[in-house]
This record gives structure tokens, sequence and C-alpha cells, in this order.
């Protein structure tokens, strides 16, 4: 098989399920990581990108139990870079050690990477990402009456806080990436979706923003601004279905982008699950039309290279 650059992501709760300890998740990255070193095994250019909703999550958790005036509780972009900095390590550390059992050659590193968004984009006016723990009603309007943030009633559950989740328009570090893979480093980047910063036009200085950015999203972006040959969206599916667990269930193959879109049309994905990883899919082919996008599993990773497994979104 011809040498291909490779951009996988892989979801937050591929690397926390239920237990959230350091050891838990260190261990769930270890058997990834013997997945993910088959691609490199083949001679390929890996790129991996990560989510971190369940890290960022608890992460908030403990920063709000923790607040005081001497010790007050991070901002938001920087308990993004915070987990992004502890997922790249605990994966940097599982690949290097599954490189060197394997005897394979290869350096690898971790990029805490800023991720562009452009400061007019809707989402800032409409915050939609729920993020944190829940409070009462009463704890929620005391919070927005102080902090001016938004919170909003979540599913009977109580009331949590929503921040924007803007798409991004560009990657502070794409070069630097670039210049790694190049040298054959496998890069770890984007976590998260990565830490979302706004440019100043005139200063061009950038500025950590308050807001969660889709990681699928993120790691579209950063397979076109690399020249990525193949995007694989890892989830807990082998592959996406239409009618999804009705009697009349289709499992989705090879795939148009414009049957993509039809089937976006029917309300086919669910929004904020597979919803996000099948318009990634779309925008990465449409934007390198002789490039695959391809939606599957980790278990599943190896047939995708040997047999075409999953689903694959082409261009038309």
């Amino acid at each position: 098989m011809t040498k291909q650059k490779i951009v996988v992501a892989l979801g937050g709760n591929a690397i926390l399920s239920t237990d959230a300890s350091a050891k838990a998740q260190q261990e769930a990255l270890i058997s990834t990581s013997k997945s993910l070193v088959k691609l490199i095994k083949e001679g390929n250019e890996v790129i991996i990108t990560h989510g971190n909703g369940p890290q960022v999550g608890n992460l908030l958790l403990q920063q709000a139990a923790a607040d005081s005036e001497k010790n007050p509780a991070m901002p938001l972009d920087t308990c993004v870079a915070m987990t992004e900095g502890s997922i790249g390590f605990w994966l940097v550390n599982a690949l290097d050690n599954e490189l060197q059992v394997q005897g394979i050659q290869k350096e690898v590193a971790a990029i805490v990477t800023q991720v562009i968004v452009d400061e007019n984009d809707p989402a800032f006016e409409n915050p939609t990402k729920p993020i944190g723990p829940f409070l009462t009603e009463k704890d929620a309007k005391k919070q927005m009456e102080e902090t001016g943030a938004s919170f909003k009633e979540d599913a009977g559950r109580g009331w949590r806080k929503v921040v924007p989740s803007p798409k991004p328009v560009g990657i502070k570090e794409a070069n630097v990436i670039r210049r790694l893979i190049d040298s054959g480093v496998v890069v770890v980047s984007a976590g998260g979706g990565g830490v979302p910063v706004v440019e100043n036009p005139e200063t061009k200085e950038l500025k950590g923003v308050e807001a969660v950015i889709d990681k699928d999203f993120a790691s579209q972006t950063l397979s076109e601004l690399i020249d990525a040959d193949m995007f694989i969206i890892l989830t807990g599916v082998d592959n996406v279905y239409v009618n999804y667990n009705k009697p009349d269930q289709e499992k989705l193959e090879i795939v148009t982008v414009s049957r993509m879109k039809e089937y976006i049309t029917q309300n086919q994905f669910a929004p904020g699950s597979m919803l996000p990883k099948v318009e990634a899919a779309i925008a990465f082919v449409e934007n390198r039309p002789n490039a695959r996008a391809i939606i599957t599993s980790l278990e599943n990773i190896d047939n995708v290279l040997s047999a075409g497994a999953g689903t694959q979104v082409v261009a038309d």
C-alpha cells in the first residue's frame, strides 16, 4: 500500500468511560496505541487528534470545588489547554512504549494547539454547548447575575453553564505540525478541538476565549491544512447507519457527498453525536476531492486499510 498522510480523530469517550482516574485513562490509551501503531508500522504518516469532553467537564468540577480568592478557578480556555496537555502526555507515552515494543524507530510529539475562531461567529451570540456541573435554578440565576455567564435547563437534570461552540477558521501551529510530519514525527495535536483563540485583525495578537470547539471540525480543518490523504473519525460503531435502530436500518459503506447531504436533510444523524462527524467528513472531501473521509470504530481500523471497511465518504 502507498504511504499516506492520515489524520485519526479519537473521541474523548474512548479515553474515559466510567473510571475517571488517571490510571484508567492511561490504560485505555495503551490499548488504543496498539491499534494506532499498526497504521504507523505500514509506513503511513500519522497525525492523531482527540476529544476531551469528559475530561474538561471533570476538571471544571474540580476547579469550581477549589475556587477561592487565593486559589481562583482557571478559565475555560486554560482548562482546555490543561486537558490537551495531560491527554497528550498519556498518548505520547503510550505510543512511545508501543513503538519501542514493535521495534519501530519513530519520535512522537504532542502540540498544545491554538485554534483560531471568528469573533463574529454567530455561535458567540447563541451559546449551546453545556459544560461543567448541574446547578439548581436558584444557583444558576445567581451565577448569571454575578458573572454574566449563560445557563440553560438541561433535560430535567438541572441547569448547566452553556458556552459558544464556534467553527474553526485556522490553526496557529499548522506549519509547525507540517514540519514535524515532514521530519517523520508522529504528531498529537488539536486535542479537545484545540484552545479557542481570536485574532486581532490589526495587531494579529491572539487571545483565548470562553468557548469549546468541536473536535471533529478542528480535526477536519487540520486535515486540510496539512494536505491529508485520509481523515479517519473514530466513534463507537463500525459504520454510520440510516434509519438507525429501525426495522429498515441500513449500513452505509461507500457514500457520495451529495447522498450524505440528502441524509442530513432527512434528519438521519443525531445532533451533537453522529451529525458533526458526518458534516466534518463532508467538508473535508469537498475541499480535498481526491482524499477520503472514513467514520468507523477503533476496533475496525485494521480493516479500513486492508479491506476498505467503515463508512467511506467520497466525492461525487
